[in-house]
Order: structure tokens, then C-alpha cells, then sequence
């Protein structure tokens, strides 16, 4: 039986657009295309999990930052800040739909040497030009502001509280799909399972699905998040996109801080965060991190006893009697070569189109890179982001860009 909103098979044999993956950022592209006036076709969205119970968007601890090192990367979150409070306008006024809020505060990012504080000097640059409000604040500067941390080893700090923190990315999935739906874009429960190009090699022609039915396709959106590879796989495409394991803890305090906890970056690697106004919520990777099967979401329940705790009370010692209430384990694209999105044509397979490799940016960004998509099946091109940055071409050239701020 489909899940609501979910046709049990395509309605039609051939669709102008065929997006693999219905989660945010293949909805996301669904909606752009259905509101632009100037797209006239028929979408077929193709998801494998209608429940969405395993996808990185239900899984995702939905935060939103300006403090990248790349100029562009901060533009797409500035942008889904402001979409995001006018989300009702911008879906057409609908009552139904609410306007969403950041719960500014911040990121801090905490340098124990000045190699790091170095950079971060340099991505404060970057920010401010861009209009971010990001402030340096040394040891003492943090210890007045924030005096529960232990900063005997800091250099420097890095701070935004404009548009930084905690968002409701749940919601604004659900009506990316919802009004997507809504305004023509049909779903289907399915799994592709192959992909057929023409005699040249050019195009994708179709896709057949694990029931069988084939699917013929104007353009081809790879939207499959930690599944990326598999499916370009299909097409003989190679892409350096593999799921990487994140794990997450929710955990209240017995002696809790009397503030809100901004979302700390330790130079362990481990993050934690203010989630609720009694709890806190921690992330981390694995140690070692190596590529996981999509379908594995078990916990390493050392993890938390050996590496993430112990660096929390370190950093904040009221955190050393604590009980964690909630854990899960998410899934990130992890592009190897550059930890950015792979974006737009593949340079062989002209209507292969990449929406991928997005490294844990995702939820933030995926209004501009839905919107950008949209643009470029509709208009062959970007007219308001320039995109073209993370083009496939620098995959193939292995021609890394650079992003020196990923978590």
C-alpha cells in the first residue's frame, strides 16, 4: 500500500523530469520547478522509502550556519534564513503554511592552535564581506560571555548569532513536498534498480524499476543523498560520494547551564548544543569513519562512552554527571575530493543531472540548490545563484574547491 500522497505506479510512460530521491533536496527541486511559470512539464518523483524513516533529512540535526570559508556557501544560507521567515509568502500565500524562525544561538568555534585561529581570522573575512556578523572572541572574551566553558587550551574563538542555530528543517520538507504534490508533481513508491542510454551514450533514456515498468525521462535528477553513487552507477557514471555515519545524542544535565548553549565545535571534532530548554544535543563521527552501507544505521555505543563525553565534560565540566534521553545514527553524502555538492550536468551524460555530495550542508542549503536545479532544467542555466562552482567538471578533473569550515 502507498504511504498518502504516493502513487503505487507512474501514472504515465514518460515524464520531462524524473527526480531519484523525494526527500528535501528532490523536493525541494519538484516545488521550484512547479511554481516557475516558465516550466511547463510533468515531473515524476521516484522514492524508494516513503515513510522517509531512513533518509539523511530525517536524520539531519537541522541547523543552519554563515560561517563557511566560501562566499557562495554562505549566500545559500543566508538565503534559506530569509525564505525560510517569509515561507508563507513565498509558497503562494497559503494560510496552511507557517513561517519558520533560527534559533540564534550561534556556532563557536573554539582554535587550540593558531594554525586553526589563523583560519578562522580568514573566514571572518570572507563572512563580513558577505554581510555575516561573525566576531573573534579570545579565551577571556569567551569566559566572560559564556563562563561555563573550560578554555585553558583555546587561542581564539569564532561566534555568529544572526541566522546561526537551530531551524525547523522538518517542516519546511514537508510542505517543499507537500505543495509539490499539491501543484502536480506525482510521487511514486519505487526503486530504480537500471538505467538505459541511448547508442551514444549521451542520454539517459529510461529507467526501469524494481517492479519492472520502465520510465522514459526528458531530464534525470540524482537526488539519492548517501545513495548518490549506486545511482549514478546505473548510468556508468563514478562519483566519489559515499554515506558516512553521524551519530547524535540528546541528554539532559544534572546541573544544567542557566543559558542557552550555542552550538559548540570542540577542536575534538565532537559538537554539542543547547535542544530544548532542559536538554542538549551532541553530535559526533565515528572514530575511525569509514564509508557505511546505506541501509546502516546502528549505533556505536562506545562512541559516546569513549570519545563524545568525555570531551563534553572536558569543555564544559557542569556536563560530567548527564543521561542521555534520545540517540540515532544519520547518514552524510560525503563527497571525498572536496566535502561540497556536485551540481548540474554530467559532462558525457548531458541530462544526468547531479544534486549530491552535500556533506551535511544539505538542509541548509537546499532551497538555492533546489531553486538553482529548477533553473537549469527550465532555462539551461543559473539566473540568480551562480552555481557553476560545483560543477561536475571539477570531479572528473579531480579539481578540489576549497571550503576550510566543514563539521
Amino acid at each position: 500500500m502507498a504511504a498518502k500522497g504516493f502513487g503505487a505506479s507512474p501514472r504515465r510512460s514518460s515524464y520531462d523530469v524524473v527526480i531519484i530521491g523525494g526527500a528535501i533536496m528532490g523536493s525541494s527541486t519538484a516545488w521550484w520547478l512547479t511554481q516557475n511559470p516558465d516550466f511547463d512539464g510533468s515531473i515524476l518523483v521516484l522514492e524508494r522509502d516513503p515513510s522517509y524513516a531512513w533518509c539523511s533529512t530525517a536524520h539531519t540535526n537541522s541547523c543552519i550556519r554563515q560561517q563557511f570559508s566560501m562566499e557562495l556557501n554562505i549566500r545559500m544560507s543566508q538565503f534559506t534564513a530569509d525564505f525560510i521567515r517569509d515561507l508563507r509568502a513565498n509558497m503562494g500565500g497559503d494560510d496552511r503554511v507557517p513561517n519558520l524562525t533560527v534559533q540564534n544561538y550561534g556556532y563557536l568555534y573554539l582554535a587550540d592552535s593558531e594554525g586553526f585561529a589563523d583560519v578562522l581570522r580568514a573566514n571572518q573575512q570572507v563572512q563580513l564581506a558577505a554581510g555575516a556578523e561573525t566576531e573573534l572572541l579570545t579565551a577571556d572574551e569567551i569566559a566572560t560571555r559564556y563562563p561555563f566553558y573550560q578554555l585553558d587550551d583555546i587561542v581564539l574563538g569564532s561566534i555568529n548569532t544572526r541566522d546561526e542555530g537551530y531551524w525547523d528543517g522538518g517542516t519546511l520538507f514537508e510542505w517543499f513536498r507537500r505543495k509539490a504534490m499539491e501543484q502536480g508533481a506525482e510521487y511514486v513508491a519505487a526503486e530504480v534498480t537500471g538505467m538505459t542510454l541511448n547508442a551514444a551514450g549521451t542520454r539517459v533514456e529510461s529507467v526501469t524499476l524494481a517492479s519492472g515498468e520502465v520510465v522514459s525521462c526528458g531530464h534525470l535528477v540524482n537526488a539519492s543523498g548517501p545513495r548518490a553513487a549506486r545511482t549514478a552507477a546505473m548510468a556508468g557514471i563514478d562519483i566519489p560520494v559515499e554515506p558516512r555515519k553521524r551519530y547524535t545524542w540528546v541528554f539532559t544535565a544534572e546541573n544544567p547551564i542557566n543559558m542557552d548553549l550555542p552550538l559548540t565545535i570542540d577542536p575534538s571534532g565532537v559538537h554539542v548544543r543547547q535542544d530544548g530548554p532542559t536538554t542538549y544535543l551532541a553530535g559526533s563521527k565515528g572514530d575511525p569513519d569509514p564509508a557505511a552501507d546505506p541501509s546502516d544505521f546502528t549505533m556505536d555505543h562506545g562512541l559516546w562512552e569513549n570519545t563524545a563525553w568525555p570531551a563534553i565534560a572536558s569543555r564544559i565540566p557542569q556536563f560530567e554527571a548527564i543521561r542521555v534521553i534520545n540517540e540515532w545514527t544519520g547518514q552524510y553524502a560525503y563527497n571525498l575530493l572536496d566535502q561540497n555538492a556536485i551540481l548540474g550536468p554530467h559532462t558525457q551524460v548531458e541530462n544526468f543531472l547531479f544534486q549530491n555530495g552535500f556533506s551535511g550542508h544539505g538542509l541548509q542549503q537546499s532551497p538555492a540548490m533546489g531553486r538553482g536545479m529548477s533553473e537549469l532544467i527550465t532555462y539551461g542555466k543559473y539566473r540568480t545563484f551562480d552555481l557553476s562552482p560545483f560543477a561536475y567538471d571539477r570531479i572528473a578533473e579531480g579539481r578540489p574547491i576549497l571550503e576550510r569550515a566543514v563539521i
